[in-house]
């Protein structure tokens, strides 16, 4: 039996698994597993074939963990900007309209929308037209921090 065929029938089951578990070392391996079916094919003595799986792997694992970091990086982040709903204000900056003061709700606004805000653990009066940032929210009550 030629190794070669040995060589991608492995590649092939590690790039299912990968496609299945996600996991960066069945890649990592079955880009050994071509180098090392191309080395068959050069017909290199199955050392050099192993060798040649061996360095491959390891120089691809090495290459592909910061790409794939940061890949997962812009994931995150654009999922982060992708909130709907309530979740979207949180961390936006609000101005107020209504001065805030302690344990009462004030009004903010935030694109042309007014809402209810209040101001957890407040001791001082948050005056008209200072800027608010949302932290939390409660039904259509949300919660801010003064803007530093």
């Amino acid at each position: 039996m030629d190794l070669w065929i040995l060589w991608l029938a492995v590649a092939g089951v590690l790039l299912i698994s990968e496609i299945a578990f996600q996991w960066v070392w069945t890649l990592c391996l079955a880009i050994g597993c071509i180098v090392a079916m191309i080395g068959a094919l050069c017909d290199a003595s199955l050392l050099m074939q192993v060798v040649y799986l061996s360095a491959s792997a390891v120089v691809a694992y090495i290459l592909l963990i910061p790409v794939l970091n940061k890949w997962q990086e812009n994931a995150r982040n654009k999922n982060k900007s992708m909130r709907t709903g309530m979740d979207a204000l949180l961390g936006r900056v609000a101005v107020v309209t209504d001065e805030i003061k302690p344990g009462r709700l004030g009004r903010a606004r935030i694109d042309g929308d007014y809402w209810q805000v209040r101001l957890p653990g407040a001791t001082e009066v948050v005056r008209r037209g200072e800027e608010v940032v949302v932290t939390g929210y409660d039904s259509i009550i949300l919660d801010v921090e003064v803007k530093s």
